[in-house]
This record gives C-alpha cells, structure tokens and sequence, in this order.
C-alpha cells in the first residue's frame, strides 16, 4: 500500500511582515501573475498592504471576492480564476477564502498558497476543504505550496476566532484515537509519525493554557500547532490524524441547522462527548478550552439541545467507511442527551 505526502515548501510565522508577501511569493516561484480569493472586509484592511507589495515585486494580481463557501459560489470564482490565466492562487482571509482557494488550485492544477487572517482551524497547512453541498464534509485538495502568517493581523481578529482554532486542535486528541480503533479493529493504515505530530499539537494547547489567565493567550503557540497539525494531515495522505467522531458531530449540525457556532468550537464541545465515550479524559479537555476562551456547552453557540441529540445520532452514519467510536456505540437521541448531560455540554 501507498500513499503520498504532499507538504508545503515554505512556511514563514512573522509580525507585522505582510508588507513582505511579494518577496515570499517570488523566492517560492517567481509568479508573474496572482489570484487572490478574499473577502470584503480583509480586502478593505490589508489589501493595499499587498497590493503595494505585491507591485514592488513586479507580480500583477487579480482579486476574487468570496461571499460563501457554497459549491455554486466556488464554481464561478472558479471560473473566474480560470480566465485570468494566473501562476499561483493564493486564498486570503479566513476559513472560506482559505478553502475555496484551496479548491480552485486543485480543480485547475495551479499551485496554491495560504494566508490565513485568523487562527480558526487547522485548515491553514492541510491540503483538506470543508464544502457545503448536499452533505456537508471535506475533500481532498491540495497542500499548500506555501504558508504566509503575519501575526499581528491574526491577533487584530475577534478572540472567537482564535478560540475555535482552540477546539480544533483539541479534536486532536479524539481523532487520533479513533485512528487507533481504526487500525485495531479494522487493519486500517495507521502513520504513528503525523498521529504523534497531530496529538503534539494538542499537548501543546494543554500545557500552554495553563499561562493563558495570567498573560493572555499566546497567539503564536496557537498558530504554530494549527499548522503542525495541518502538516499531520499532509504526512499521514488523510484528515485521520485531525478529524475523527467530533468532526462527524459537527459536520452533522451544519447540515442539519446550518450557521450554528464556528467550525472549531463544534469540534472542541464534540471531542468532550467523544473522549467520555472514548473513556479519555474529557475534563481536562474542558478545563483547557475553558483557559483558551473557547465554548464548552451547547446554549454558549446557540446549539438546542434536541439538535444535538439528532446530530450526535446522524454522526454514526456520516462517513461510514472511517471506523470511529461510533461504530461501537448504539447512540439514540436519548443516549446523546444524556452523554451531553454528564460532561456539562446541556
């Protein structure tokens, strides 16, 4: 059996660098042209930053506003993309811009970079996409050839943000453990190098949250586990390594009740449920997203309980090809309420 890694070439964590963007994008391949997938409000906060840079770097660039993560929506930007006859497709911004960035590259085989404004999820360095259709779940794409941080953009964008890239990184925890039923139960291919990196990045979290009341959070440790853990992910050629029971819970909400609580904050108030039911610790997985800010309930990101219950039951029938815990479980509605119940998620 094979499978490949794709990582990314270059990755560069500054402060106050993004007037160095077009540097970093001609060390990495001399582009002449650019496609920037972006959204309204980062373009009207750094655009003529990168513009400007861009410019001094003698790389002409082409922007593309998203305004949804919908298959429709990345169609025509797609499209768009396509004509421009760009080298490189750089995806700006957060969660959204990221993705279907990320999405075009792959569609149209041009390389990729990522420059992400907020620390929402792992989504940063990993070559997966998160899409709306008719089942919400991810694809596989591309990894990025690149990876630009400015941390001082990241640390202007709302502390939620932040905080659900807090819960990503503690679904790390359940993922990885499902990986490792996967492999016991079923003789499923299992990379103990990217496991080991994904859960580094969540020990990471834990031990530095402890700081965390005292001088705030750290934005970079942050940061740097979320692309760890991104990375992870290129290693192992899957989302195993991140994405277990808890992203089946959470995929399961956004299709049932679409724009209930970031991507991240689902994962983290899942992977509580997912590591009692695992027989981990899950309150030491609270304590951490409590420190990190991040939610811990279900009524914090307006998620009804009778929700809860129907996703945690539609999560068992998901991805029915990826062995979780789930798969030995009988979860009912009542049975979810009452796990939510016992871990103070309700």
């Amino acid at each position: 059996m094979s499978h490949t890694m794709e990582l990314p070439r270059q990755i560069v964590v500054g402060e106050k660098n993004i007037g160095q963007v077009g540097e970093f994008l001609r060390s990495l391949s001399n582009p002449r042209k650019v496609s920037i997938i972006s959204g309204k409000n980062v373009k009207k906060i750094i655009g003529k930053e990168i513009g400007q840079s861009l410019k001094n770097a003698k790389i002409s660039a082409v922007w593309h506003l998203a305004r949804s993560n919908e298959v429709k929506e990345t169609i025509t930007i797609q499209k768009k993309v396509k004509s421009t006859k760009s080298d490189i497709i750089i995806g700006l911004g957060g969660g959204r811009s990221v993705d279907i960035a990320k999405l075009c590259a792959f569609n149209l085989r041009k390389q990729f970079v990522s420059i992400p404004t907020s620390a929402s999820h792992d989504g940063i360095a990993s070559p997966f996409v998160s899409v709306r259709g008719e089942k919400p779940h991810s694809l596989v794409a591309t990894a990025p050839l690149g990876v630009f941080v400015d941390l001082d953009i990241i640390k202007k964008a709302p502390k939620k943000l932040l905080a659900s890239g807090c819960g990503d990184l503690m679904a790390k925890i359940t993922a990885v453990h499902d990986w490792e039923l996967g492999r016991d139960k079923v003789g499923e291919y299992y990379g103990r190098y990217s496991a080991n990196l994904a859960s580094m990045s969540a020990e990471i979290l834990i031990e530095s949250a402890e700081n965390f009341s005292k001088k705030g959070i750290d934005v970079r440790v942050i940061v740097e586990a979320l692309i760890s853990a991104g990375v992870a992910s290129c290693i192992a050629g899957s989302s195993r390594p991140c994405s277990g029971a808890e992203h089946l819970f959470s995929h399961a909400i956004d299709h049932l009740k679409f724009g209930v609580g970031l991507h991240g904050e689902k994962c983290g108030i899942g992977s509580i449920m997912i590591a009692k039911l695992q027989g981990q610790n899950w309150k030491e997985i609270v304590k951490t997203l409590k420190k990190s800010g991040a939610p811990t309930t279900a009524k914090e990101i307006g998620l009804k309980p009778k929700i809860l219950a129907k996703a945690m039951v539609m999560a068992q029938s998901l991805r029915p090809e990826r062995y979780t815990i789930l798969k030995e479980v009988k979860m009912t509605e009542k049975d979810a309420l009452k796990l939510a119940k016992s871990t103070g998620v309700l």
